[in-house]
């Protein structure tokens, strides 16, 4: 049984008028995949919530060779399929006369000499202050070509140079190992500062995610026990019943860790167990969450074998419809060894967290789409009422549940007495779930973060040295990876929860996953 507690209904989500300056936006890879379903649907909300800076053209950059009438066209279906609401027609009209786009590659001087020539006509002709914001939606292996000229234009300003800015937003993945890391780090630095370098991780974008800070730290009747004298162990699942779609190339090279494990788990992870910043900003809230990182317990080969679960999918049924397996899967080696799972154990070795067990696991084509954090409390040290039991029931520890997606909410699971007599115990959950309609009108993810880049704030995006501690972490468990031999895969099939493997290591604690 359940207790609902839901938000109340709102007005509508009114957003504070934008800090920034008013400003160019340069998107390359405007004609890929992730402008269109993201990108442009998020510009064109900001615009309609009156959050993007006036004048505010947005030039789009890729090999693809359209004039600004098409790049308009492909914005126009885009925005039709993925905006989170309808185009009006006079809000279009509006967002159109902002659109421009240039063709050419990314690699070559008189391509990026044709975008610099149409960003200072388009400057000059709407009176706006040189300042930039340059989105790199391409392949990593643009990133440093693309850097390269930006800085070679001249176009790249220091940080607050002559009162001015350019801001560079790079997509995940942020290199495919520590080494490649620190490289990419260290070009992107020869040419834009740190306080100018915005790495976006879309997780950190979602209502429900950032609703975890406030949670933990504006709620004073939780901060008490959350702590390893009375939390027995947190459970992270992120899984997922969609396979790799037209991913296979992509997915061959980097796997489930790589993919899933270094950037979404680690921050969540980072999210649920850091100190309350002195304040909420980006110098404050990323410096606690790299404590955390740098906490977490060095894994040796041995530990890997013994904490860490490899898993691919097989042939199975996911949601009534048949699925092939990985193998079988487009640009995928039918030998591979690929991951599409993963679950391991983790410690965080600092006071709050000491020998507290942290179980993290993710998948392709595993029973269902499911996002949460379970945080496991202790038992209570004398089980009283064990005879009251309602049938079917057990005195389980209390439990609290994160929900980031789908069915986004908090609930709470504890004991109560069922209504009249004799003595009877049941376990209830109390359960706070966002309206509908609040989710709809939110910012989408990336409208949230493009807002926040514009405006300068950081607090939401990953800075050089918490990508870098959490790289360290996942090599170590690559190169135990490559010593040790691999599974035989397939061993689990899709629409199944994972291997038997993630179960037994769980279950060798006396634990159980949370069920999907």
């Amino acid at each position: 049984m359940s207790a609902q507690a839901t938000t109340a209904a709102a007005p509508d989500l009114v957003r504070p008028k934008p800090a920034a300056e008013p400003c160019t936006i340069a998107i390359f890879g405007a004609s890929g995949d992730l402008t269109r379903r993201m990108l442009l649907p998020a510009l064109y909300n900001l615009m309609v919530d009156k959050a993007l800076p006036p004048q505010c053209p947005i030039v789009g950059f890729a090999r693809t060779e359209w004039s600004d009438e098409e790049f308009r066209e492909h914005a126009k279906e885009a925005v039709g399929e993925f905006s989170r609401r309808p185009i009006d027609p006079e809000s279009w009209a509006r967002f159109a006369k902002s659109l421009f786009y240039v063709a050419g590659d990314y690699d070559t001087t008189p391509s990026h000499a044709r975008l610099d020539e149409r960003l200072e006509q388009l400057e000059h002709e709407r009176g706006i202050p040189g300042n930039h914001l340059y989105h790199l939606a391409v392949p990593p292996s643009a990133y440093a070509p693309i850097i390269h000229q930006i800085g070679q234009s001249g176009h790249a300003r220091a940080h607050g140079d002559g009162g001015h800015w350019s801001r560079v937003i790079i997509e995940k993945p942020f290199g495919r190992d520590l080494e490649s890391c620190r490289n990419l780090n260290r070009v992107i630095h020869s040419v834009f500062s740190e306080d100018d370098v915005y790495r976006i991780d879309h997780y950190l974008g979602k209502e429900t995610v950032q609703n975890i800070l406030v949670f933990r730290f504006a709620n004073g009747i939780f901060e008490p026990v959350w702590n390893r004298r009375y939390v027995d162990h947190v459970q992270i699942t992120v899984a997922e019943s969609i396979g790799i779609g037209e991913r296979g190339r992509y997915y061959e090279e980097s796997g489930a860790l790589r993919d899933m494990v270094q950037n979404h788990m680690l921050q969540l992870l980072s999210l649920v167990t850091m100190e309350a910043p002195i304040a909420f900003n980006g110098r404050w809230v990323r410096d606690e969450k790299v404590k955390v990182l740098e906490a977490i317990r060095p894994l040796s080969t041995e530990d890997v074998r013994r904490y860490t679960v490899r898993g691919q999918y097989g042939r199975g049924i996911v949601n009534g419809t048949p699925a092939r397996a990985y193998r079988e899967e487009e640009n995928v080696s039918p030998n591979s060894t690929t991951e599409t799972y993963v679950a391991l154990k983790m410690f965080i070795d600092a006071w709050r967290w000491g020998d507290v067990p942290f179980y993290l696991r993710t998948g392709k084509r595993m029973k269902k789409r499911s996002t949460e954090i379970s945080i496991q409390f202790k038992k209570v040290p004398h089980l009283l009422f064990r005879e009251f039991l309602v049938e079917g029931a057990s005195l389980e520890p209390n439990l609290l549940t994160m929900r980031i997606q789908p069915d986004e909410g908090i609930s709470l699971m504890f004991h109560t007495k069922v209504p009249g007599s004799p003595l009877r115990v049941r376990p209830m959950n109390m359960d706070f779930t966002y309206m509908p309609t609040d989710l709809a009108a939110a910012p989408s993810a990336y409208e949230t973060l493009l807002l926040d880049a514009m405006q300068g704030d950081a607090t939401l995006f990953a800075r050089n040295d918490e990508v870098e501690a959490a790289w360290r972490i996942t090599d170590q468990i690559l190169q135990a990876w490559q010593e040790l031999p691999p599974p035989e895969f397939p061993n689990y099939q899709a629409g199944t929860p994972g291997p038997e493997e993630a179960d037994e290591l769980i279950e060798s604690d006396g634990h159980s996953w949370r069920p999907l």
